[in-house]
């Protein structure tokens, strides 16, 4: 028998839940087709479905008729996309995460006190690129500990730095402590502004690799917290595999495996997850047991337009 154990939390966040709630709830009120600038998040199957109910995703605002409903994804926007619609006459609503709205409020802010802006984050990531175009100053985007080094602000005495939501305290840690020991007098928020979702996960699969044998990754190839799900079990010596849903599935992973534990990204749903459980019984007979985890109770208001949809 295989031993299935399920991480608690996993899957959907409540910035996930609401963006994807949005995109529905303009679909009944408006109707499709409703325009997603970029994949609402950061899921293929969400996507899809999506799509398969009149939801049309572009990369960019020019590709959207004149007058159509437009709805910006999870990940936040620059400040010029917000002006191009503005100028375009489209009628926006802005599924952007409330945590990413707080980042942004928070580097506007440092540089409004005249602060010199570094965004720990992944370059070329749609959150980053959007945290980056709503600032109204340079930043630096800052990647590794190496890059800390290499840093060279005009302002040195004058820092402050923010974090792309997606990375938890784990991640930021360290990058963070070398900016504190080269910049001494650097500004930032405090470790209770990560992005409690990130954090909670990547602790789940902290405490699941210590009970299983081999750690499957329910999520995207795009999505960088589900990639980086997969990295921790991995790092802590466990096989971890990140999967889109139970077709990617391979026998030879579970040969002489007693164990499996399954997690799913932020943006993966919970029916991704009982697929896999459900692809595993092709292999033998399962018996799945919760992790005890944090029990997550975030709700996130609705934009105004949508509030009785």
């Amino acid at each position: 028998m295989l031993k299935v154990v399920l991480a608690q939390p996993r899957g959907f966040c409540a910035g996930v839940e609401r963006a994807i709630e949005i995109v529905e709830r303009a679909l009944k009120k408006f109707g499709p087709p409703i325009y997603v600038r970029h994949e609402i998040v950061h899921n293929r199957h969400v996507v899809e479905s999506l799509r398969a109910r009149g939801a049309v995703f572009v990369d960019e605002l020019d590709q959207i008729p004149p007058g159509a409903m437009t709805v910006f994804s999870a990940h936040g926007v620059a400040k010029r996309v917000e002006e191009v619609a503005k100028e375009r006459g489209l009628p926006v609503i802005d599924a952007t995460c409330p945590l990413v709205t707080k980042v942004h409020n928070e580097g506007r802010r440092y540089a409004a006190a005249g602060k010199e802006l570094i965004l720990v984050g992944h370059a070329g990531h749609a959150e980053v690129e959007g945290t980056i175009g709503q600032m109204p100053s340079r930043v630096h985007l800052v990647q590794t500990v190496a890059d800390v080094a290499t840093l060279t602000p005009d302002h040195p005495e004058a820092l402050a730095y923010i974090t792309q939501t997606t990375l938890s305290v784990d991640d930021t840690r360290g990058i963070i402590t070398a900016l504190k020991e080269k910049f001494p007098s650097i500004a930032g928020p405090d470790v209770r502004d990560i992005c409690y979702a990130t954090q909670n996960r990547q602790q789940a699969v902290r405490d699941l690799a210590n009970a299983v044998d081999v750690i499957l990754v329910v999520g995207s190839k795009n999505s960088s917290n589900s990639n980086r799900l997969r990295e921790i079990g991995e790092e802590l010596g466990k096989p971890a595999y990140l999967i889109d849903d139970a077709s990617l599935l391979q026998r030879e992973w579970f040969d002489g495996i007693a164990t499996v534990g399954v997690t799913a990204g932020a943006s993966a749903p919970e029916l991704l997850v009982q697929g896999v459980i459900d692809g595993l019984r092709a292999f033998g007979e399962v018996d799945v047991t919760l992790m005890e985890g944090v029990a997550e109770d975030v709700k996130f208001r609705f934009p105004p337009e949508l509030a009785d949809a």
